[in-house]
């Protein structure tokens, strides 16, 4: 005689007994840690983690760099007077973002009807005194041929007050060169903090002159500008209504 509860698969309990014993350790090493002080990470070798992978970015041609006698010129340098501004593939822009709107609108609409129709037959075409007879009433209790009465009342009030406010600085990296001497720009930035994840996302096209001398540039001088400004994590998960009641709005007709 099997053990298994009737009706749960042998992968459902292996499962729950699995969770209940990571949830059981995870408790009893929190536990043991009571009253101690967070230790800090060791510094290691980046390269020598598990899944570590190296990253590879777009980056400029290389140049080879000759030395010339008596020359303050060298190869390959980014100017002569070290403007450290993006110029090519691989350079690095920070982006500037001081987004800050407000809006309010705001609807009432009311809507009244009333009708009412009363329509009575002389006599019945003949047939009054049969009615009456039948229905054991006098003429003057003969009920309306035809009595009808309808209201209809609706109000509706809608009211939207919307207000945003962004100030983030973003480092951005130079992807391509257009013909015109125009840049590519994208950047991606994440900060976790406990369980929720903070991403931001800014992609666009710069002209270089644009660039300020400290190697910045406001996010509405970028054409194109494709700006994104989210998270993901328990706060966001609580924040979103259910997959079921999204449902419910898209399909429901009233």
């Amino acid at each position: 005689m099997s053990g298994r509860v009737p009706g749960l698969p042998l992968r459902t309990l292996l499962a729950a007994v699995l969770a209940a014993s990571l949830g059981g350790c995870n408790a009893l090493d929190r536990i043991s840690k009571i009253g101690e002080t967070p230790p800090l990470t060791d510094i290691v070798n980046p390269q020598t983690q598990p899944g570590y992978r190296p990253v590879s970015l777009p980056m400029p041609p290389p140049l080879i760099s000759e030395r010339q006698p008596n020359s303050l010129w060298r190869n390959g340098s980014r100017g002569f007077f070290k403007d450290l501004r993006a110029t090519r593939v691989g350079d690095l822009v920070t982006v500037v973002i001081n987004f800050n709107q407000s809006g309010t609108l705001q609807d009432s609409t009311t809507r009244t009807r009333a009708n009412t129709e009363t329509n009575n037959v002389a006599s019945l075409l003949g047939f009054q005194n049969t009615i009456n007879r039948l229905a054991k009433v006098t003429s003057a209790q003969t009920p309306n041929v035809l009595d009808l009465t309808s209201n209809l009342s609706n109000v509706g009030t809608g009211q939207i007050a919307r207000q945003e406010q962004i100030n983030l600085r973003l480092a951005a990296l130079v992807e391509q060169m257009l013909p015109n001497g125009n840049m590519v720009v994208f950047g991606h930035q994440e900060v976790r903090l406990n369980v929720e994840v903070r991403e931001l996302q800014i992609a666009g096209v710069v002209r270089p002159e644009d660039i300020a001398p400290d190697n910045t540039i406001n996010y509405d001088q970028i054409a194109e500008a494709r700006i994104s400004y989210g998270g993901r994590g328990q706060i966001t998960d609580v924040q979103q209504p259910r997959y079921g009641s999204q449902l419910m709005d898209v399909i429901m007709p009233f």
